[in-house]
Parts: structure tokens; C-alpha cells; sequence
């Protein structure tokens, strides 16, 4: 493949990859395989002095309703007043999508040197890398957050670490229906010059 045919097909990916709800997410999601590719593409972010500052934890399915009661109690916590309607509607976001992990950053206790900013900034780009092979495979992906992400219930959930902050969920399956293309910027309204 020639490098003018390589640089089309990556724009291509790029320019047409949609961030997809977990609840447009269904089976089938990644294989074992896939999702080998999937995290070999993610360990290709930059990672300024080799820090290692993010990781991935994959809730798997046998574990979807223990979340499902993380996300309930963090929602009791936050409003006692919720409706049984608003618990369930709580509880069902842990099975929405067949693939389900946990982005977490390492924000304290490593090389100051490498300021905070520089480790959020690679675990994005390890989640951009992560949402545009899943995408070249086929499937829909997005990141996702909420208020339960910062529930003692939920940090206890993934065993986080003190030094460690959710930074969102990726969910990875195959999507409903094509979703159309939003207006994106171009280049003109995020470049200029000194």
C-alpha cells in the first residue's frame, strides 16, 4: 500500500468515527482477539518518561449487576428523595453495552516532574486509539461518565488505588444503526498564529 492510499484510509477512519451511546451497544461485542488489538493500540499513546499513568478496568458481564447496585447506591447517596423509576434507570446503565471498562488516571504520587496534565493528556489519546480501532473492527464505541464515577461504592468497585481518579467508561459493541455525522470544526476555527 502506498503512502498516499494509507494517509486516505486513516482519514477516512478518523473523519468517520461517531462516538455511540451504550445503549445503541449490542452484542456482538469484541472478541478476546479483538480486544488484544484493541489495547496493543491504546499502549501506543505517548507517554512522557514512561510513567505508565493510566490503566483499563474491564467490568465483565458476571459482574454487571454488582455495578448495577454501585450505580444505585451512588444515586440513593446523591439524591435519597430518587424515584424507584430513577434507581432501575440507574441500575440498567451496567448492562447497556457488551463490552464495559473503566479508564483511571494516576494523577498523585508519580514523577512530578510529569505534570497531571501530561498523564490526563496520554490516557486520551490511549482512549482515542482505543475508540478509532474499535471502529476500523466494525464496532461503535464511546467514552461515557457521570456522577457515580466519584462514589466511594464505585472507587471500591475497581479497587482504585488513593492516587488514582476515574477519568470516564469506554463501552465497545456493535451499534444499532449507522449514526450520522455531526458538524465538526475545521481547521479554521481552532488554528491560528502567534
Amino acid at each position: 500500500m502506498d503512502e498516499a492510499t494509507t494517509v486516505e484510509l486513516v482519514e477516512s477512519l478518523i473523519a468517520t468515527r461517531r462516538s455511540i451511546l451504550p445503549k445503541r451497544l449490542f452484542e456482538p461485542g469484541p472478541s478476546e482477539h479483538e480486544l488484544d488489538l484493541i489495547f496493543r493500540a491504546a499502549a501506543a499513546a505517548p507517554d512522557h518518561g514512561l510513567l505508565h499513568p493510566w490503566r483499563f478496568v474491564v467490568c465483565p458481564s458476571s459482574l454487571r449487576a454488582d455495578l448495577a447496585e454501585v450505580f444505585a447506591q451512588s444515586l440513593i447517596e446523591r439524591d435519597s428523595q430518587a424515584t424507584e423509576r430513577q434507581i432501575e434507570d440507574a441500575k440498567a446503565k451496567a448492562f447497556r453495552s457488551p463490552f464495559l471498562m473503566l479508564v483511571v488516571v494516576n494523577l498523585r504520587c508519580l514523577d512530578l516532574a510529569i505534570p497531571a496534565s501530561e498523564r490526563i493528556v496520554s490516557a486520551g489519546c490511549a482512549i482515542q486509539n482505543v475508540l478509532l480501532m474499535a471502529h476500523a473492527m466494525g464496532y461503535g464505541a464511546g467514552p461515557t461518565s457521570g456522577q457515580a464515577m466519584y462514589a466511594t461504592q464505585l472507587r471500591n468497585f475497581f479497587k482504585l488505588n488513593p492516587e488514582e481518579e476515574p477519568l470516564c467508561f469506554i463501552s465497545i459493541g456493535t451499534p444499532d444503526r449507522s449514526k450520522p455525522g455531526q458538524p465538526r470544526m475545521v481547521p479554521a476555527d481552532f488554528v491560528k498564529s502567534v
